[in-house]
Order: structure tokens, then sequence, then C-alpha cells
């Protein structure tokens, strides 16, 4: 199964933070599962790092290549289908980053890891 880890899913997995859910944190886990990030939660890490809304072990060029490394995750790109796509969706739900990461698992048929249940509203999978 191919799995994209919403922002916060990937950050409290790497972290081993106790909010991220036992049945996320095991699919997380199962070596036959494809896990993915995107780069557009790559992006809003560096925005939150830089503002300092979000503190790392080390600096973000070097934080995020290690830990996507680490966990044998692989990274999404941001196609212009998942940019042109954004555009075709209902105004459920207003961030701008979880609006392309909805556009991407649409697009390519991923299963959407995180807890926000706004998802949900798009008809995308979601586990939690």
């Amino acid at each position: 199964m191919n799995l994209l880890l919403d922002t916060h899913a990937f950050l409290w997995f790497i972290g081993n933070d106790s909010r991220l859910s036992d049945d996320a944190k095991l699919a997380i886990e199962a070596p036959a599962n494809q896990k993915w990030v995107s780069i557009a939660s790559c992006w809003e890490i560096a925005i939150k790092s830089g503002l300092g809304k979000l503190q790392l072990a080390d600096p973000v060029e070097v934080f995020l290549p290690r830990e996507i490394a680490a966990n044998r995750f692989s990274t999404l790109p941001i196609e212009l289908r998942h940019a042109t796509f954004v555009a075709d969706l209902p105004n459920h739900h207003r961030d701008p980053f979880d609006r392309l990461l909805i556009a991407q698992a649409l697009v390519e048929s991923f299963q959407i890891v995180g807890c926000d249940a706004a998802f949900d509203a798009y008809g995308v999978s979601r586990l939690w």
C-alpha cells in the first residue's frame, strides 16, 4: 500500500510521539507498505522551522534528508498535475499544504496517514 504521510504524522513518527495512533504507527512500520513524504510537507517544515514555530534537532537541511533516509521514506515531488488538481477541490479546507496533500493522494491513489478528519470530505482514503 502507498501511504502519504501528513506533515504531523511524519513528525510524530520520527519523534516517537504518543499522539500518533497505533494503527498509523503499525502501517508506517509495515515493510510491505511504501511510505511517502511530500515535498509540500518538507516545505511546510522548512517554513515553520525558519519562523521559529517548529524546533528541530538539527538545521532543516540536515534534519529532513537524514530522517527521510533513516526511515526509508520516499519523497513525492509536486507535479504540475498535483498543483492543477487543487483548483478542482471544494473549499472544505483552507490550509494550502493540506489541500496539496489531498490532491496528491487523489491523483496518485495513495492513502493519507493523518488525524485531520477534514480530509474525509474530499473522498480521500485516510488512515488513523
